[in-house]
């Protein structure tokens, strides 16, 4: 006879399995590779990276997401957290886009997050953009709202929301949303 915890682990087990074998069969890619576009709103830069391939982190295409998500004010540069990039994909798997993340801000330096903050009511003094925990985007020709919801329904990190300035939030600190 199993207990009921092992019951619930196996049958946990055989549900992650039952979701993921049609994702890996639809978009056989998912299950190998991970890829993002960027198109950096303030320097025109884009880029088509493939920054994880069967497990392992692309360290050439890390370096060139870490560039192109500088502080474009500054043009200082630093490691953008991994958990970002996965939250990115798996965001962008749940709404079916493969299309280029508008990019409004990455990374921010302490001298521009100050500022920003200075300039601004909304820029928060301890920014995870300056960790590089952070983004703000916009998906062409996703409704704002779609993907704020979407990103709300992944519980992975903070969601901002701003329809006025047409962009959302996303960050790797706890659960949150305003």
């Amino acid at each position: 006879m199993i207990s009921r915890r092992q019951f619930l682990l196996a049958s946990t087990a055989a549900g992650i399995a039952t979701l993921a074998a049609p994702m890996a069969k639809a978009r056989p890619e998912l299950a190998n590779e991970r890829k993002l576009n960027f198109y950096n709103l303030h320097t025109g830069e884009q880029l088509s990276a493939t920054y994880w391939i069967e497990g392992h982190y692309m360290a050439d295409e890390l370096a060139a997401i870490n560039h192109l998500l500088r502080d474009h004010r500054t043009g200082a540069v630093a490691s953008i957290d991994t958990r970002l990039l996965t939250q990115l994909s798996l965001l962008q798997q749940k709404i079916d886009y493969a299309g280029d993340i508008h990019v409004i801000s990455g990374y921010r330096s302490p001298k521009t997050n100050a500022g920003l903050q200075r300039a601004s009511t909304g820029v928060a003094k301890r920014s995870l953009h300056m960790q590089g925990r952070a983004m703000d985007l916009r998906l062409p020709g996703i409704e704002l709202k779609h993907l704020r919801e979407a990103a709300l329904s992944m519980r992975a990190g903070g969601v901002g929301y701003y329809p006025k300035s047409d962009f959302i939030h996303l960050d790797t600190g706890r659960a949150r949303f305003w």
